[in-house]
């Protein structure tokens, strides 16, 4: 028989006072069966007072940044369905109802709702062309099937939940979320939904520049652990052609005249083909570690319910 479906909200917030609010009013009209949690990182302003007058279940996280606040809060609330939005007031809360939907019906582990910016200045140039960059990138290196990496609003099965070790601390967590989700084989979707603009005293958190490079020193951190063979691979292709370059013109000294008078130059070649064919070994070795680690992790996934046997309030 099928159990009656725990849902819990997940708000991570920093400094939003003026959106808080509206936010969990609107989550708690929408989903009134749903426990709706405001994790407070920390704020200097009224954030977490806003928030416990209404009406959510207000817990703090004293580290900064969100991956430090998903992991507490993935690794303290108990659900049977989450959903993780940012709380500043630009998601559409009136959507969630049918993103649970979707995922308990299809049997998902994670809808993504895709941002359809509807104000002028809701989606800034930036942000949208840093994303369709860093979206192509992960779609490339890991193969997924995604439109919109950085989305702050997800719906989630527990078993994608409690199978995910987050190791990011600030919005680098948008990434490890898909690609964890793509690297276990889980069904995944994503679904069109609302993106509005920040109400007035909203400030954004995100840094275009800064916070850009930092995803794609993550998206490299993550190509190493969970692709390490053509991240060791690439290393050695660059080693091999760096060494040729240097060494061929040696090489083709000695051929024409017996003589190796750039000696340097032929050591350090020769040091750096070396180093690529140790390289190469690495990726070899830390690839099969990896899909020793991939099937742990596996396992552990396949251990929570299926959100199939989940019955909706």
């Amino acid at each position: 028989m099928s159990e009656l479906a725990r849902i819990a909200v997940l708000i991570p917030c920093y400094n939003e006072e003026a959106a808080i609010a509206k936010v969990v009013s609107d989550f708690k009209a929408t989903l009134p069966c749903a426990d709706v949690y405001v994790y407070d990182n920390n704020s200097k302003d009224r954030t977490a007072e806003v928030a416990r007058a209404a009406g959510a279940i207000v817990r703090s996280e004293m580290r900064r940044g969100k991956g430090n606040v998903v992991r507490r809060m993935f690794a303290d609330v108990e659900a049977d369905i989450y959903i993780l939005v940012d709380g500043d007031d630009t998601y559409d809360a009136t959507a969630a109802p049918a993103l649970v939907l979707t995922l308990v019906n299809d049997g998902l582990d994670v809808v993504s709702g895709r941002r359809i910016a509807v104000g002028g200045s809701a989606y800034r140039t930036g942000h949208v062309i840093g994303n369709r960059l860093l979206t192509g990138l992960t779609v490339m290196m890991f193969r997924l099937k995604v439109l919109d990496l950085l989305t702050g609003y997800r719906v989630m099965s527990r078993r994608f939940v409690k199978s995910f070790p987050v190791t990011a601390e600030g919005f680098s967590i948008e990434t490890e979320l898909s690609v964890h989700a793509g690297r276990l084989l889980m069904p995944v979707a994503e679904v069109n939904t609302r993106y509005k603009e920040r109400p007035h005293g909203s400030i954004s958190k995100l840094h275009t520049w800064r916070d850009g490079l930092r995803i794609l020193f993550a998206i490299a951190g993550l190509v190493r652990e969970e692709r390490p063979l053509v991240f060791f691979t690439a290393i050695c292709a660059f080693l091999m052609l760096l060494s040729l370059g240097l060494g061929v013109p040696v090489v083709l000294e000695y051929l024409k005249t017996g003589l190796v008078p750039r000696l340097p130059t032929a050591v350090l070649s020769t040091g750096l083909m070396l180093l690529a064919f140790l390289s190469l070994a690495s990726g070899l070795i830390l690839d099969t570690v990896t899909r020793g680690r991939w099937e742990l992790k596996r396992l552990a996934y396949l251990a929570v319910k299926n959100p199939h046997d989940l019955k909706l309030p």
